[in-house]
């Protein structure tokens, strides 16, 4: 049974905002950056906040499942597709005949390795989560994974587009006021224009909280490569 130290209540959600570029895992990056050092530090705060909350259950949400597919123990991926031989398992190991995880929960698996979270990992899409949330114990952690806009500079892989700023801006705005409204009223059309990988997920998590109390930290937002980079953390009352 988890445990709270005498005085302090229990939150009954936390969340972690992360990006999910493959760089984040040293294995891909190679020689390390040191923008990509900075961003991996901020994920390993925002993750290492989320489980100060101790969750029974951390729900790694991210773009790429069906509709009502859902992934754990023993489903992982691998990152031979960027040349590194690595598997990654979402939760203990990767079986035979294994679901293959999305890019996203694969990086959101190796978040939580990283900060040795021994707990149930459940895997869903964004139009899962609310769903999930209202079956699971009475305090869960979130690590909801995805990228801001891939077209805030010339050498971005969507290239630039003058919106790309103003959008993550606004993304950046609503995760530091911890505003699940705002989330939950980004413009999906505008960020598939944007390509902003991470909209689906911020808008199912801004949902599943709105109307709530929310403590919010913005830890990073940054976009080195092109691509937004937001970082955040929530606890949700």
């Amino acid at each position: 049974m988890t445990t709270v130290p005498h005085g302090r209540a229990r939150p009954s959600a936390a969340v972690a905002f992360c990006p999910s570029p493959p760089l984040l895992l040293p294995a891909v990056e190679g020689r390390a950056a040191p923008e990509t050092v900075a961003l991996r530090s901020a994920c390993a705060e925002a993750v290492t906040a989320l489980l100060e909350a101790t969750p029974d259950v951390v729900v790694v949400v991210g773009d790429g499942p069906a509709a009502g597919e859902r992934f754990g123990a023993g489903d992982g991926g691998d990152l031979r597709g960027y040349g590194v031989d690595l598997r990654v398992p979402l939760d203990g190991w990767v079986r035979p005949g294994g679901r293959t995880l999305p890019l996203q929960h694969m990086v959101g698996a190796w978040l939580l390795d990283q900060a040795s979270f021994a707990g149930t990992r459940v895997g869903v899409g964004p139009a899962d989560l609310g769903e999930l949330l209202r079956h699971l114990p009475p305090t869960v952690g979130v690590l909801a994974m995805g990228d801001g806009s891939a077209r805030r500079s010339g050498k971005a892989p969507g290239h630039l587009d003058p919106a790309a700023g103003p959008f993550d801006a606004a993304v950046a705005a609503a995760l530091a006021a911890g505003d699940a409204a705002a989330l939950a009223a980004l413009d999906p059309d505008e960020g598939g224009r944007l390509l902003a990988a991470g909209v689906p997920t911020w808008r199912a998590v801004g949902e599943a909280f709105g109307g709530r109390h929310v403590t919010a930290r913005l830890r990073s937002d940054t976009a080195p490569f092109g691509v937004g980079y937001l970082v955040a953390d929530w606890v949700v009352a």
